[in-house]
C-alpha cells in the first residue's frame, strides 16, 4: 500500500501537472494516485497532444514517456525547451529504455529528471515535489535578480544624471538612457555558458554617452540556476553577472 506524502509546496491554486503517456493503463495508475495527493491531471496518449496542451496553458510540471506516437518523448523534450512558455517548466521523463544512451539523450533533450520503469508512483511525485520546489525557488529568485538590476540602473542613472549637471545639455539632450524588453537592436539568443541550456531573456540596458555612441547590454537568466548573464551588443560578449 502506497503511502501519501505531504503536498508538493503550499499554493494559492492547484498545481497542475501534464502526464503524456502512450499506455492507457500506466496514464491511469499515475493519475489516480497524484489525484488523490490534491494534484490536478491533464493527460495527453501521444506527442502531438502533449505539446499542444503544455503550449495552451502553463503546467507546474511534465512527465512524459520516451515512445510517444506522433512526436517521441525526446522531440517533446526539445521543443519545450525552445519555446519562452516552457523552457523552464520542470519535465519528468519516465521510460522503459534504460540504457544509459537513452537516459543521456532525455536529459540532452532537457529533462530535468529521469526515471526507470517500473516506477512506482510515490517515487515520481517526490521527484516532482523536489523539481517544483526548485523551480519556485528559481522564480523567487530571478525576481529578486530583476528588482536589484533595476535599482542598480537607477542607481547608475541618478550617478550619471548628478555626474552631467552643469555641463552643456548639448552632450545627452535627446539621448534617452533606459531600462527596456523592447530594444532597437533585438537581443540574440543564447545558451548557459556552464550548462548549455537556453538562457531566458530578462530586459536590456540602453547607455553611452550620446545617440550616436549608444551601448545595449541585454540580461538574461539560466533557468537551470546557474546565474544572471550580461550581453554587450558592441563587443559580442557575454559574462556572468551574478
Amino acid at each position: 500500500m502506497l503511502s501519501l506524502p505531504a503536498a508538493p509546496y503550499e499554493s494559492a491554486t492547484p498545481i497542475l501537472i501534464l502526464l503524456a503517456d502512450q499506455d492507457d493503463d500506466t496514464r491511469l495508475m499515475y493519475g489516480e494516485y497524484l489525484r488523490r495527493s490534491s494534484i490536478e491531471i491533464e493527460e495527453a496518449g501521444d506527442g502531438r497532444e502533449a505539446l499542444a496542451k503544455a503550449l495552451a496553458r502553463p503546467h507546474d510540471a511534465v512527465v512524459t514517456e520516451t515512445r510517444l506516437p506522433g512526436i517521441s518523448g525526446y522531440e517533446l523534450c526539445e521543443l519545450l525547451r525552445r519555446d519562452a512558455a516552457t523552457v523552464s517548466t520542470p519535465i519528468v521523463v519516465v521510460t522503459a529504455e534504460a540504457y544509459p544512451a537513452n537516459l543521456d539523450r532525455a536529459r540532452a533533450a532537457g529533462a530535468d529528471a529521469v526515471l526507470v520503469k517500473p516506477c512506482l508512483p510515490d517515487v515520481l511525485l517526490a521527484e516532482m515535489q523536489r523539481l517544483i520546489r526548485r523551480s519556485v525557488e528559481l522564480r523567487q529568485h530571478g525576481t529578486e535578480l530583476r528588482t536589484k538590476s533595476a535599482q542598480q540602473v537607477s542607481r547608475a542613472q541618478h550617478l550619471q544624471a548628478r555626474m552631467y549637471a552643469g555641463r552643456p545639455r548639448t552632450l545627452s539632450r535627446l539621448f534617452n538612457r533606459e531600462a527596456t524588453t523592447a530594444p532597437s537592436a533585438a537581443p540574440p539568443s543564447l545558451v548557459c555558458p556552464e550548462c548549455d541550456k537556453p538562457l531566458v531573456y530578462r530586459h536590456s540596458h540602453i547607455g553611452g554617452v550620446s545617440e550616436r555612441h549608444r551601448e545595449q547590454w541585454d540580461y538574461y537568466e539560466c533557468a537551470s540556476g546557474c546565474g544572471a548573464f550580461q550581453y554587450r551588443q558592441r563587443t559580442r560578449k557575454l559574462r556572468k553577472v551574478l
